[in-house]
């Protein structure tokens, strides 16, 4: 039929990118709607070092600058515009732009999550120079420091236990004097020799010029600021997925706004396959975000193999 497209991949991260590499492989001739900062995450990482195939590391930017020049090798369209609304309620699937309207038999959505942030001056001005959402991506960059971890939740504990192996200390800083962290994880921090805590205080900055040097805090019974040195800052405050412009679609998607596929990378809407950390909240890294890529395109394939439309 005419200008209706094999597959539309929303999202241009590591998920994204791999789903797109696969379909064109397929010769699916897939559409990337990337966004207009394209990319995901990783293009405001600096070093990536955790990534298969490069012994030296690589600048997240590059990384996903040299995805995008492979994906387009084999024959991909990529899109520079927001998906500003969907519609799956028939076939064929429609997906729209600031722009244009797109129909397609398949979609495969890889909008990611955002890191959730204090809002503070310097919390974007220094990440990628002491401050970051991710301890298993950029712990290894903190060895012999001092670390603050921001938060009271089980990720704040996750990611201070895990900082242990490479800094000389972590702090968390929790804004209230109580935790939401589960008694046995909130148990193995505070009995971790390198992890200590400043409880009801509230973090009023992040410090330093060209890197992190402290964290300014209030104590919030007194109104008394204090600054913490530290060479780390790392946000443990959860993340959002990218779900907004699907929440009226009938998908199918857990109290926190994740995407819950019903089997393997397929949604509970056929032709609707998801990948990346849209639905992953467990691990969040680039490289299980690029494989299930591949799974949503592999899946997609075997789909559209015997879809009708």
């Amino acid at each position: 039929m005419e200008n209706i497209r094999n597959i539309i991949i929303i999202g241009s991260g590591p998920a994204g990118l791999t789903a797109a590499l696969y379909a064109a492989r397929a010769e699916l001739q897939p559409l990337v709607i990337a966004g207009l900062q394209p990319g995901g995450q990783l293009t405001t990482t600096s070093e990536v070092e955790n990534f298969p195939g490069f012994p030296e590391g690589i600048q997240g930017p590059d990384l996903m600058e040299n995805m995008t020049k492979q994906v387009k090798r084999f024959g991909t369209e990529i899109v520079m515009d927001n998906a500003v609304s969907v519609d799956f309620s028939a076939r064929p699937l429609v997906v729209r732009t600031g722009t244009e309207e797109y129909r397609s038999r398949a979609v495969i959505i890889a909008t990611g999550a955002e890191a959730n942030w204090l809002g503070l001056a310097n919390e974007q001005r220094l990440r990628g120079k002491g401050v970051s959402a991710c301890a298993t991506c950029d712990g290894f960059f903190f060895k012999g420091k001092d670390i603050a971890v921001i938060g009271g939740g089980d990720s704040a504990m996750e990611e201070a236990l895990f900082l242990t192996k490479f800094g000389n200390s972590v702090t968390v800083i929790h804004r209230r004097a109580e935790f939401k962290a589960s008694k046995i994880m909130l148990k193995r921090a505070q009995e971790h020799p390198k992890i200590t805590f400043v409880t009801n205080v509230t973090v009023v900055e992040v410090l330093g010029e060209a890197t992190v040097t402290g964290v300014r805090v209030r104590h919030n019974d007194t109104g008394v600021e204090e600054d913490l040195a530290v060479q780390g800052y790392f946000a443990a405050i959860g993340h959002t997925p990218s779900t907004k412009i699907f929440a009226d679609t009938g998908l199918s998607m857990n109290e926190k706004g994740y995407i819950e596929p019903q089997e393997f990378t397929q949604t509970n809407i056929p032709g609707v396959f998801v990948a990346g950390d849209v639905h992953d909240h467990r691990y969040r890294q680039a490289i299980t975000a690029a494989g299930e890529g591949c799974k949503a395109a592999l899946d997609a394939e075997k789909y559209l193999a015997v879809d009708e439309l």
